[in-house]
Order: C-alpha cells, then structure tokens, then sequence
C-alpha cells in the first residue's frame, strides 16, 4: 500500500489573526454585522491566511476530467464521448470555465485522470490518465485501491503547481459524463441514507430517467455492500477518478495552507469524501454556491456549508466557484480598505 499522506492534519489555522480580524470588523464604520455574511468571510480568511487583513489576488482552477463505465447504461442525457469533446472544448478556451478563469485572473489547466479516448494531441492538458474510465460500478468495484492511491495523488500533483504558481485560493472542476450518478451513490453511502434521496437530473434526464437511475444505483448499492467499510473504500468502489482526484486535491490544499472554494454537487461529494478521510480540512473548504441539482442543499447541510451564491447553476467545470470568487475578493477589500471609526473621526455607538 502506498502512504497514506492524505490522513496528515491540515494546516493549523491561525486563531490570533482570526481575532485580530474580528476586533477589526467590530471598529469599521458600520453597525456591526452590516455587511452580513461578507465580515464572516473576511474573519475566517483572516484565520486562514494567518493575518489580520487577507488578501486573494491568485486563484488558481484545476479540471479533473475522467470517464465513467456505469455511462454504458444510459444515465446521462449526454453520451460518454462528450467528454473527450468537453476536455477539447476546455483546451482551446471555449469552455464558460475558461471564460470565468480569464475573467478572474486565474491560472488555469485541465488534467486527464481518466478520459476514455486519447487527449495527448490537445495543447495544454495534462496527461495523468489512470485508465480509459473507471469500470461500471452497477457491475463491479469503479476502481481498485491502487487506483485510487493514484488519483487521489493526481489531485495533490495540481496543488503542488498551485503552490508553485503562489496560488491563494484553489478551485476544483470536474468532467465526466456519469459523474452525478457516481456522485450521488458515494454521496448517500458517505451520509448514510438512501441513494434516492440524492439522485437528480444530472444533465438533463427526465423525470423517468430519474426513477430508472435511482433504481439501478439502488441495486449497485446492495451489490457492494460488503465492500463500503470505510471513507476510502466507498470511494474506490462508487467513484470516478476525477472524483478521487478532486478529493486529493482538497485534502492537500488544506495541508499546504491554501484556502478551497468549492464547487456544485459532484465537486461537494468529493469535499465530504475529504472531510470523512481527514476531518481536520474542514475549515477550509469554502462553498461557492448551492446549484441546482436538488440534494445539492442535502449535501452542504452534511458539510455545515454556507453557498455565496443561489444562482440555479448546473453545470459543473467549477463554474459555480469561479463565478462566487470576486465575492471573497470584495469581502477582503471592504475589510481592508474600509476606514475605522477612530481613522474617520466617527463615533461608535460602543464609545
């Protein structure tokens, strides 16, 4: 078995800077609790960022796109070589991903962990393939534990080039047509309820399409029982490996001290199969928005995630974390940059 590198702890979070920006909040001249959820936000970037007055100017987005052999069963609206067209999609900069990442400045690639056909000709996507696609998990195990070791190290790879890039905030996207209905497996065994709880729509299915989806998940479910004993082991049973890279990905931005914000539905099961295999990320996963796949809201309840935005987004690629990121911008500008009451020559209610 290769190290467990994932289980270490998150970087400590920096309680004097997070007081530090609290007392701060309170001085500024507005009532306190005026700028609502914004002064929240400025506080725990504070704690994390270990200073009284943060700051996000580098935030860095990394897709993971990889294929799904349960797609052999119709689950998608969209057939499985859509993917590979995405994945072209994203290296020529026709993507809303790609649109958003120029929009905020952010350093951008798209990594394939798993794609079921050859990206090695497109310009500028990584090649970490761990296979054509995970196996059909409504048959068989989506992948082995060596398999997903590798994975979850794609993920912690992408940190690596955040960090070496001085990245502040990273953004995981994810690609893979499947993925909601693997997405939505993981996320019931990892909650503990039932998988039709959580299935939706995906990418467009119909009501129908819904009922037979939740069924053949439900089946799956019974199949692998004896193989879901532990967070990783669900994880390598019902995951894709874009999933598992996400996954690393989060656990180790949260180990190298750089804050996350996270994405929609797909990318919020993989941050709570994060959470179950080390608990000590959680302070740093930021939530970007609640889409509108329906269990989205199940999910972020599980993870105590407060979304920055409710905008019906369903599309995935970290678009939805891309587009919330100018909030935590304008959230450390109001803190930094907003007078307090002493330097305006205001008087406090508290004086």
């Amino acid at each position: 078995m290769q190290g467990m590198w994932w289980q270490a702890p998150a970087h400590a979070v920096n309680e004097t800077a997070q007081a530090a920006a609290a007392t701060r909040q309170h001085n500024l001249t507005k009532p306190t609790g005026a700028l609502g959820d914004l002064e929240g936000i400025a506080i725990r970037l504070a704690g994390l960022q270990g200073r009284e007055c943060p700051l996000l100017s580098r935030p860095w987005i990394s897709i993971f796109a990889a294929d799904h052999g349960l797609a052999a069963a119709g689950l998608s609206a969209y057939p499985q070589a859509v993917t590979a067209q995405m994945v072209a999609n994203f290296a020529h900069g026709g993507a809303a991903i790609c649109v958003l990442a120029k929009q905020i400045q952010a350093g951008f690639e798209v990594i394939d962990v798993g794609v079921a056909g050859d990206t090695s000709h497109l310009p500028n996507v990584i090649q970490a393939k761990i296979g054509l696609g995970t196996a059909n998990l409504l048959e068989h195990p989506a992948m082995s534990m060596d398999a997903l070791h590798a994975a979850l190290e794609v993920g912690q790879a992408a940190v690596r080039r955040a960090q070496a890039n001085k990245a502040d905030c990273f953004i995981g996207g994810e690609m893979g047509i499947g993925n909601t209905s693997s997405a939505s497996a993981l996320g019931a065994v990892l909650i503990n309820c039932e998988v039709a709880e959580l299935v939706g729509p995906g990418s467009g299915l119909d009501p129908a399409g819904v009922i037979r989806k939740a069924g053949l998940l439900s089946s799956a479910l019974q199949l692998h029982a004896s193989r879901l004993a532990s967070p990783a082991s669900m994880l390598a049973t019902l995951g894709g490996f874009e999933i598992a890279a996400l996954t690393g990905a989060y656990i180790a931005a949260s180990q190298a001290g750089i804050p996350v914000l996270v994405d929609g539905f797909i990318s919020t099961v993989a941050a709570l199969a994060a959470c179950k295999m080390n608990p000590s990320i959680t302070p740093w996963l930021l939530f970007g928005h609640q889409s509108a796949e329906p269990a989205h809201v199940r999910l972020l309840f599980e993870l105590d995630g407060q979304p920055l935005l409710k905008l019906g987004l369903r599309l995935g690629e970290g678009s939805g974390a891309a587009t919330a990121f100018p909030l935590l911008q304008l959230a450390c500008a109001l803190h930094s940059q907003m007078a307090t009451f002493a330097q305006a020559g205001v008087s406090n209610r508290d004086v």
